[in-house]
């Protein structure tokens, strides 16, 4: 790296994430349009900007959902600056302002492109499965298969029992983040019920480019095909995306009867203790940014 360049790190603005998310569409990340709102109050302290020079080059986030639980993510540098070693030089800075906000020996996850892995792994992080994004388009209800006309709209379920299955399936609660998530403008949020009892939940939001599911949560692959029907009849006719967890062969199963296909990925990767959460039953993950 030239010796002149030296980046500093600064919490990110919240305009700034705007512009940060836009670098991730020009990156092919097809972000949600009213992402960065969500993104925000998820944790308005978890997202950081790294300059040269008083230039916002490049970020990084890592959004903390409790003492013991985090997900790191939206490390981007802009093309200009690559190959000059200013995330690298960076990291060291970032851990410096993450570690103190959480207990010792916390949990920290990540989706990295699968390019980076061995740079990720350098830093502690232990590759545990891999996430598929599967896309395809959308279908009207009578081709998609399921009980979708079944489900119910999110907010007409009281929130807390919302946030208590989607923490069940996160591994940590998020009420903040869920808020904004889970009635986006131009998208919906269902679930199936079985009396008082969710069975699983699902959320469409519109992006650059047509759709993206997720989460997708279910007790059942039944349940889970229902409320896919329903999103998917929802986009009918537009790009629709799935990120899945490979780990989750209903899951794979599920996009294949869909019709989706591999479009791209990222390997999910852990430092500290890997949480033991219930793959069988995630179908879809919420994001590849904040997990």
């Amino acid at each position: 790296m030239d010796e002149q360049i030296s980046p500093t790190v600064r919490p990110l603005r919240r305009t700034e994430l705007d512009t940060v998310l836009g670098w991730a569409a020009d990156e092919g990340w097809n972000p949600g349009l009213a992402d960065a709102t969500a993104f925000w109050a998820a944790d308005p302290h978890g997202f950081w900007a790294i300059e040269v020079g008083g230039e916002l080059v490049g970020s990084a986030s890592f959004v903390v959902y409790g003492p013991k639980v985090a997900f790191a993510g939206l490390f981007l540098v802009t093309p200009r600056w690559r190959g000059r070693r200013i995330g690298a030089t960076a990291v060291v800075d970032l851990f410096a302002n993450w570690l103190p906000r959480m207990d010792p020996d916390p949990t920290i996850a990540i989706d990295g492109v699968f390019a980076m892995q061995d740079y990720y792994s350098s830093l502690g992080f232990h590759f545990t499965h891999r996430n598929l994004r599967m896309t395809g388009v959308g279908r009207k209800l009578e081709s998609a298969t399921g009980r979708a006309n079944a489900a119910c709209e999110l907010t007409t379920i009281l929130f807390e029992r919302v946030v208590e299955f989607d923490a069940e399936h996160f591994g940590a609660a998020r009420p903040d983040f869920l808020r904004h998530w889970i009635a986006p403008a131009g998208g919906r949020g269902v679930a199936l019920m079985a009396g008082e009892r969710i069975q699983g939940i699902g959320v469409i939001r519109p992006c650059r480019v047509g759709f993206k599911v997720g989460p997708l949560f279910a007790e059942q692959e039944s349940v889970a095909d229902a409320i896919l029907g329903s999103l998917s009849d929802f986009a009918a006719g537009e790009q629709l995306v799935l990120d899945i967890p490979e780990c989750n062969p209903q899951a794979v199963a599920l996009a294949s009867r869909l019709g989706l296909e591999q479009s791209f990925g990222c390997a999910r990767m852990v430092l500290g203790p890997v949480p033991a959460l219930p793959w069988q039953q995630v179908y879809g993950v919420t994001s590849f940014e904040l997990g």
